[in-house]
């Protein structure tokens, strides 16, 4: 019975290597499609931070502004759904100098602002009402799904239109797709300067423009290879 499957295996490793392995012409191409938008909302995350050497009254103090932030937000007119708690944190903090302990509180609240024209006005009060970090804003669109649909659709058109420009040299024409690879990254601005140097001004009241929305880039990559006909 062994040798029947020995003889067998041979057969068919014999057969494999007889048979002709049927190449299929094709052409790999890569295609980009970049749209520019002009945001129209942020993302803002901010901080409450506050330290001392007690932790239960850290901890108060901390949840005093936080309250204060709140209430303010409220005012701002921005659905609940629009804001959260992000973090919460109570860390103790030893001095190895003094020898002694320290507590450091957080809470990060991160808001979606759908209307860039408050931004300024949001900002001043959340520092007035006690914030006194800001994390980070991201700039993005209400329609952003929208845009990198389009985006990637530009980009097939373009990786289409770069195999056709290959073989119509040699006579051939592009058949149906065989593989097709999405690489694309999507970046967002953050204006990070301009948000701190508002923190850092002394004159709150005095009107000033802090933000330079700029543009974002959609940008979507893919690779395709294509049948040559």
């Amino acid at each position: 019975m062994k040798k029947a499957l020995f003889i067998l295996s041979i057969l068919f490793v014999t057969m494999s290597y007889g048979q002709e392995v049927k190449q299929i012409p094709q052409i790999n191409v890569s295609g980009e499609g970049k749209i520019k938008v002009v945001p129209d909302e942020a993302t803002i995350a901010v901080t409450v931070e506050t330290k001392g050497n007690n932790a239960k009254d850290v901890k108060k103090q901390n949840d005093e502004k936080i309250d204060a932030v709140l209430k303010y937000i409220k005012k701002m007119n921005l659905a609940p759904a629009d804001y959260k708690t992000q973090r919460v944190s109570l860390n103790p903090q030893y001095d190895y100098e003094k020898k002694k302990h320290s507590y450091n509180a957080i809470q990060t609240i991160e808001i979606l602002l759908r209307d860039l024209s408050k931004y300024d006005e949001l900002m001043g009060g959340l520092v007035d009402n006690g914030i006194n970090r800001i994390d980070t804003v991201t700039f993005q669109s209400s329609k952003m799904a929208q845009y990198e649909s389009d985006a990637r659709k530009l980009a097939m058109k373009e990786a289409k239109m770069k195999a056709q420009d290959y073989v119509s040299v040699l006579g051939q024409k592009i058949g149906r797709a065989m593989t097709i690879s999405d690489n694309s990254q999507t970046n967002y601005p953050q204006p990070r300067y301009a948000a701190m140097k508002m923190m850092e001004s002394s004159d709150m009241s005095a009107p000033r423009e802090t933000l330079a929305v700029g543009e974002i880039n959609i940008t979507a990559n893919v690779t395709v290879s294509f049948i040559l006909e």
